[in-house]
């Protein structure tokens, strides 16, 4: 029994190493809107499959991060979004005429739990149109996020209401976009507040009469003046997926666009037959007052801060002579004594058998100028108690007085 609980951890083992995972594969036409959601207990299970074989899956927060194959980003016409960890991921978009061929998109989940990270491929087959929709209306449904309209139930509900105006079942979604992608303000982080999103959806059907009243002068009067406007033929079966009529558009594409208006003729048109002649040497500009602000001015700027820079450092300083009358002489006789003495001791550094320095000498008397005679006392040269000053070997002794 043991021998066959090792051979299948082992198996579960090699299993989860070598395991091979099939790229997904998805196709979707030009011009109608593509969606394809990523679920996060797809990718549960690939991080630790051998929990997975003995029934224990967490249930882990995810990151998608999605991009075209060899390049940083998205294709222009698909987008990504993913409101929370918890949350699954969307791809959404509309691909259009110069967007059929395969697009092969890299998909990097992040376990946030975990930190393990798992790649996967999907490659999107865009083919040509298929049916043609002439006629085509877009609906702002102000209590929804892109996130929530996204999900095929939602949209099957938003269809439905569409479907009862629009008098057809023969809807096709066209495209499906975020307010803030058409320069709405991002909404509080509160209860009851939300971005809005835009529903886009094509017939063949033409438009019904109720849609109709949209382009009627009186719908836009009623807009401007209480920016709000209703319909009779309003279906509304969940109140998140009202629709605000002024900001409904028709785009009517059965009829071929009215061609752009000719140019008027002016100055900046040839007449017919005209000949330009163009000047053989551009006009000419006269430099000398740009020089001026640009290089004579910093450089005059530069020579006074140099001028009264030099002032403060050389003209300013009182000098060694005004510097000594304004010091005692008993302290200059001091700094002179130190230099001295210093200067003796650097000349002893190399001479060991040297005499004894005058340093160590008693001092003379500041007030007669004479030197006291010699100690009673015989010290030896080297003895620490040999007294540098008057005070140390007679109390009584008159200190200089300044």
């Amino acid at each position: 029994m043991a021998d066959k609980s090792w051979e299948l951890c082992l198996t579960v083992c090699l299993a989860s190493l070598l395991a091979v995972h099939a790229d997904i594969k998805v196709f979707t036409q030009v011009g109608q809107l593509f969606v394809h959601e990523l679920h996060r207990e797809t990718f549960q299970g690939d991080f630790e499959p051998f929990l997975k074989h003995y029934g224990r899956v967490y249930d882990d927060p995810m990151v998608f991060k999605c991009n075209k194959q060899y390049f940083p980003d998205l294709p222009h016409w698909l987008r990504y979004t993913q409101r929370h960890p918890m949350d699954n991921g969307f791809l959404y978009g509309t691909p259009f005429e110069e967007d059929q061929g395969k697009n092969v998109i890299e998909i990097t989940v992040i376990n946030k739990r975990s930190y393990d990270t798992f790649r996967d491929r999907m490659v999107i087959t865009v083919g040509p149109s298929g049916k043609k929709m002439p006629y085509q209306a877009e609906f702002f449904i102000p209590l929804r996020e892109i996130e929530k309209v996204l999900p095929s139930t939602v949209q099957d509900d938003i269809k439905q209401d569409i479907q009862k105006m629009w008098g057809t079942h023969r809807l096709i979604l066209v495209n499906i976009s975020s307010a803030l992608e058409r320069g709405g303000r991002v909404p509080l982080p509160l209860p009851g507040h939300y971005e809005g999103v835009y529903v886009k959806l094509g017939s063949e059907q033409p438009f019904s009469d109720c849609l109709l009243r949209i382009e009627r002068a009186e719908h836009w009067q009623q807009c401007r003046a209480t920016g709000k406007a209703s319909t009779d033929c309003t279906v509304c079966s969940n109140p998140s997926n009202c629709i605000t009529w002024c900001n409904t558009t028709l785009i009517d594409l059965s009829k071929p666009p009215p061609p752009p208006p000719a140019p008027t003729r002016g100055s900046g048109i040839l007449e017919a037959q005209g000949f330009y002649d163009p000047p053989e040497s551009p006009p000419t500009h006269d430099y000398f007052p740009a020089y001026i602000g640009m290089v004579i001015v910093p450089l005059v700027l530069i020579a006074l801060l140099c001028a009264v820079l030099a002032y403060i450092m050389c003209c300013r300083r009182e000098g060694v002579d005004k510097r000594d009358a304004k010091t005692a002489d008993i302290q200059l006789y001091h700094h002179h004594t130190i230099h001295s003495d210093t200067d003796e001791l650097r000349s002893m550094a190399d001479i060991r058998q040297a005499s004894r320095p005058q340093s160590t000498l008693p001092m003379f008397n500041a007030r007669t100028g004479e030197r006291m005679p010699p100690l009673q006392r015989q010290f030896d040269a080297d003895s620490p108690h040999i007294p540098l000053i008057m005070a140390q070997q007679d109390p009584n002794t008159d200190m200089p007085s300044r």
